[in-house]
């Protein structure tokens, strides 16, 4: 039976590492999978996946993937999300129609919450219809697990307010264990940036 995965961790735990990853598994064994990302992600440019480790792969955006007739897209093994906390909540429960009426297993991979430590109405759905839940941990500069995604401005200066998603300011978040996060702490390293 398909089922409906959330895979989720902080800024820099290797998230779409993981799901090219997956999407270089599944067709090394011959079976095809769609990757997919919301339209809003055009950090690495239109219709492509990028990871911080260097992997990456063309993709289709969500809209192309509902647009698909349902036979087309029961060919493949798995469709793949990038970014799914972007997903809304009906377009998450849009998912669960294709793990529990085409038997298509779906992998979304994504942030739980934001840099004020609220969640995103695509992982909140996620975390709340998922069949399986799974964290990519990562660690903070003290060596603790990173658990909050830190946005922090020119000088070092860990932000809490502000709009949900900048896009395309890679350099400006870390992630952070709640201890860090709260007390707004790169690390004894952190340089400003500039």
């Amino acid at each position: 039976m398909a089922k409906l995965y959330f895979r989720y961790g902080v800024m820099g735990s290797s998230k779409t590492a993981n799901a090219l990853m997956v999407r270089y598994n599944y067709e090394e064994r011959g079976q095809d999978t769609l990757l997919v990302k919301p339209s809003v992600d055009q950090r690495d440019g239109a219709r492509f996946v990028a990871s911080r480790a260097g992997l990456s792969h063309p993709c289709i955006y969500f809209s192309d993937l509902q647009a698909m007739p349902e036979p087309d897209i029961q060919k493949y093994a798995c469709v793949i999300v990038d970014e799914a906390q972007f997903l809304s909540r009906e377009e998450v429960r849009w998912l669960t129609h294709l793990v529990d009426d085409l038997n298509v297993p779906v992998m979304c991979y994504g942030l739980r919450a934001d840099f004020r430590g609220d969640l995103f109405p695509g992982s909140a759905e996620l975390l709340a219809t998922a069949d399986i839940i799974e964290e990519i941990k990562t660690i903070c500069w003290c060596g603790k697990k990173a658990t909050c995604n830190a946005r922090f401005d020119d000088t070092g200066r860990v932000l809490k307010e502000g709009a949900q998603v900048v896009l395309g300011a890679n350099d400006q978040y870390i992630g952070l264990c709640r201890k860090h996060w709260k007390a707004g702490d790169l690390g004894p390293d952190h340089k400003p940036l500039g």
